[in-house]
């Protein structure tokens, strides 16, 4: 069969009328056959996009990880503004304070 145009495939069924074929089974065909015209132009378009980068993408996405920049800055100011209210734990009064090195744990040792 030779190769119809794309306008051609979508406008009017090619097997219509084949003595070999049902309707049913022309129907079918034609069907494959606009799939695979649409395939084929979607091949088109991804090579198309694959060679060149879209630039509007590029600046949208660039204008993006500004933005996620100055948002993980933000978040990591007030993170450090959290941890530095927190109050601070005075260690000689013992508050929070464990002594490790006690007579007790060095028996346990020992033994």
């Amino acid at each position: 069969m030779a190769a119809l145009s794309s306008s051609t495939v979508f406008e009017t069924n090619p097997y219509e009328g084949h003595p070999n074929l049902s309707d049913t089974e022309a129907e079918v065909l034609w069907q494959y056959a606009k799939l695979s015209q649409n395939i084929r132009e979607l091949i088109v378009e991804t090579r198309k996009l694959s060679e060149a980068p879209d630039e509007t993408l590029l600046k949208r996405l660039r204008s993006l990880e500004m933005k996620m920049g100055l948002v993980l800055t933000l978040f990591k100011a007030s993170v450090w503004a959290v941890i530095n209210e927190q109050p601070v734990m005075d260690d000689s009064a013992g508050l929070g304070y464990v002594d490790t090195s006690s007579s007790a744990a060095d028996d346990t040792i020992m033994r």
